[in-house]
């Protein structure tokens, strides 16, 4: 008999077993990531000392950790019986999946593996009351809800990094980030664990990795876009020993998470250099890098490097028992190649057409000594550059280009764009958001992101194994800096890799997340609330107010006051027809929930007109899309990522604002950012028409780029040619790749 038939007959007549129960099929669930099948019911199963856990000895790990749960959590005591049960069912086709009962007298645990009991155990945790999760429920006594749930995974790899290289996490808060994953059902932790700033692995047979590497002598104080830099004179550093490793895999291990190390190759080697000179081009003694970026120091392709490298693995394979290891492959300037006559003599040697396909001799020689010993590797998308070696699995964070160039070479792809996946990101435009890299990406867009792209066939799409959240850490200093960065964020991303789509819904997805916070808030979980803050939009019909949250009302000014309980309650578009000064926030009945929200409009004669653009701003960096140039709003003086600046990547651009009627117009002004270390340059060029004829030819340059024209001259058409910066060059970050150009509000007045 076919599975789900099964399945719904076996939930009818349990069901119909209880004599009073009535199904309440549009009950929604509370679950994070949503399951596929959910039937809730108006009874309970009580739960107390006189009922017992009984499992099969391959399901040993998840029963006991559902036992440990409940009595850690509670006062409760199990007892020695089948009251809860875990069952194996071979008809459950996808290995991850479980079936669920909780039924008045019963509950049931049906799995193929102890991995889909695991995630089924995870999703009755969140039926528990959330006292259990901090040992705070006194009662010896729960009601538990009944339901029926059939579930499965839509993805094989759902993954979340954490990057400890730029700054150090103890063993005991990666055990807990580990526990965050597997909550969600996330099943894949990768470590980034070796880059320039420093080493973090202990390699007993190079022991000048941990003596040396592991340390940097002082460290980048505030943003690296910072002129001058300054660096706080302290050392920095620290390791994990193998032991402690082993720690971290082994409870992993029983979370049914997968640990994937990174040993950095060929770039970011800066700190391994430091330790052993010999392994780069020059021979020269170098420090571990005290600031962020990409650094020309890179390992030289030489036998003995390679010696070294396998050296290294084969400890970091005793260690990891993961199916791959991430080899990095990212960001590799080639200045040292070019320079370097060992590697010009083995570009001729081997025939290569240059130093890309060098790069490519140096990861699939890595590769082959990987799959000798029975793994795999996994790059970033770099390594698709002078040819991809023959087994590599590819990690594309450049964008999609990557991840389609792969799949249609039939290469497994794992996607983590920065646009979806980059939680070192902000994620507000609020001002008192912590410090961060750049970048906007709010909880809506992670839980918007589709991991299969658009360009690939059905066929083609089977070879992506799912996403994963990145969390990098220059700007990140301690342990509750890393959850308020990935929480809420991690939550959307669960349901991403996890949940099919035509089960997911925002809106719905945000009730979830309000209530889930209380579960973060017993488990001690900094998190970012931004549920209670406002956005506000220009419209045609005036300016938009809204939160996420349903049942809160919004309340405004626009004197520059403070909004409180009696201020006015906003129903509709606030109509802009001058300079305006909003300010707003949520409230319920008693009090101010979240922070103020506030906004000044700058009225000028393009705002509301007709925009076009030759080119599309890139996906990542579409902010309000092309009429947000002109509504009269303009972007963060430090953020280039919110939603009034707009980026495109290597495009001149061509912008043309009709204002309707030839009106009289004193100045044309714009800005643009310039944030190299973000592979953001101010245009090359920016030459401005009226009507066709052209006014001004203007380089800009500078930190913040700002261009402005006096006209004092009628018009009606106004046109700006942006030329973007063009390759960025040698030496600097993202070297050989486009620049970006980013441009923000348009005034004319």
């Amino acid at each position: 008999m076919p599975f789900k038939i099964t399945f719904y007959i076996f939930v009818f007549i349990s069901f119909l077993s209880s004599s009073l129960m009535a199904q309440t099929e549009d009950v929604k669930p509370q679950i994070i990531p949503i399951p596929s099948k959910y039937t809730a019911s108006e009874e309970e199963f009580l739960l107390n000392g006189s009922k017992g856990i009984a499992f099969d000895k391959e399901f040993e790990v998840s029963a006991n950790y559902l036992k440990n749960y409940i009595e850690k959590g509670s006062n409760i005591k199990l007892g020695n019986n089948d009251a809860i049960s875990f069952k194996k069912d071979e008809s459950i086709t996808n290995p991850e999946g479980y079936i669920l009962l909780v039924l008045p007298n019963k509950i049931e645990i049906k799995a193929k593996t102890d991995q889909g009991a695991f995630y089924a155990v995870q999703s009755l945790r969140q039926l528990f009351p959330e006292e259990f999760e901090n040992g705070t429920y006194l009662k010896d006594n729960v009601n538990i809800p009944a339901v029926a749930i059939e579930d499965a995974p839509q993805f094989s790899y759902r993954g979340m990094h954490l990057d400890v290289a730029r700054h150090f996490f103890s063993v005991e808060f990666i055990k807990t980030y580990i526990d965050a994953l597997a909550m969600l059902k996330l099943n894949t932790f990768h470590w980034h664990l070796t880059d320039d700033q420093g080493w973090r692995i202990e390699i007993k047979k190079y022991p000048k990795l941990q003596e040396i590497a592991a340390y940097r002598n002082e460290t980048l104080i505030g943003h690296y876009n910072t002129d001058p830099q300054q660096f706080d004179g302290k050392t920095y550093g620290d390791y994990y020993t193998q032991e402690q490793i082993k720690e971290v895999v082994a409870h992993a291990k029983t979370r049914h998470v997968t640990v994937i190390p990174e040993i950095e190759m060929p770039g970011h080697a800066q700190a391994a250099i430091s330790a052993y000179p010999e392994l780069g081009c020059t021979g020269e003694q170098i420090d571990a890098a005290s600031k962020w970026g990409v650094f020309e120091e890179i390992f030289c392709p030489k036998d003995s490097t390679f010696k070294f490298l396998e050296g290294v693995l084969d400890e970091v394979l005793e260690l990891f028992p993961s199916e791959y290891i991430h080899i990095g492959g990212d960001e590799a300037p080639k200045t040292r190649w070019k320079d370097c006559q060992h590697c010009q003599d083995l570009i001729k040697k081997e025939a290569l057409k240059d130093e890309h396909e060098l790069q490519n001799y140096f990861i699939t020689r890595i590769e082959k000594y990987l799959n000798s010993k029975g793994r795999q590797i996994i790059g970033w998308d770099e390594i698709l550059e002078g040819g991809l070696a023959p087994n590599a699995t590819v990690m594309s964070w450049r964008g999609t280009q990557g991840a389609v160039e792969a799949a249609k070479q039939h290469h497994h792809v794992i996607m983590t764009p920065t646009s979806h996946c980059y939680f070192d990101y902000y994620q507000s435009d609020n001002d008192t958001e912590p410090l961060a890299i750049g970048g906007f990406l709010p909880l809506e867009k992670v839980y918007g992101f589709n991991p299969i792209p658009k360009e690939l066939t059905d066929e083609e799409s089977k070879y992506i194994l799912g996403a994963q959240g990145n969390l990098w850490t220059e700007y990140i200093q301690n342990e509750k800096q890393v959850e308020y960065m990935v929480f809420p964020r991690m939550l959307a991303l669960s349901e991403v890799v996890w949940s099919k789509p035509k089960h997911k819904n925002y809106d719905d997805f945000i009730q979830r997340v309000e209530h889930f916070h209380k579960r973060l808030d017993a488990l001690g979980i900094n998190y970012a609330n931004h549920l209670f803050e406002i956005e506000g939009n220009l419209k045609p019909e005036g300016y938009e107010l809204k939160t996420l949250t349903k049942g809160k009302t919004i309340r405004f000014t626009l004197d520059g006051s403070e909004p409180d309980l009696k201020s006015d309650v906003y129903s509709k578009p606030i109509p802009i027809s001058q300079n305006t000064y909003i300010k707003a926030a949520v409230f319920n009945s008693e009090k101010q929930l979240g922070t103020t929200f506030s906004q000044t409009i700058n009225y000028h004669k393009a705002v509301g007109k007709k925009i076009t653009l030759n080119v599309e701003p890139n996906k990542a960096y579409s902010g309000s899309g092309a009429q947000g140039l002109i509504n009269g709003i303009s972007g963060s003086d430090t953020r280039y990522g919110d939603k009034e600046w707009l980026g495109f990547w290597g495009d001149d651009v061509e912008i043309t604002i009709d204002l309707g009627e030839i009106i009289y117009i004193n100045f044309v002004e714009t800005r643009f950012f310039n944030a190299n270390g973000q592979w953001i340059y101010a245009p090359s060029g920016v030459e401005l028409y009226l009507d066709d004829k052209l006014a001004s030819k203007i380089p800009e340059s500078g930190n913040m780029a700002y261009f402005k024209k006096n006209i004092n001259s009628k018009a009606r058409i106004i046109k700006l040619k942006i030329q973007n910066y063009g390759i960025i060059p040698e030496g600097k970050q993202g070297a050989g790749n486009k620049a970006w150009t980013f441009i923000d509000e348009i005034i004319i007045k």
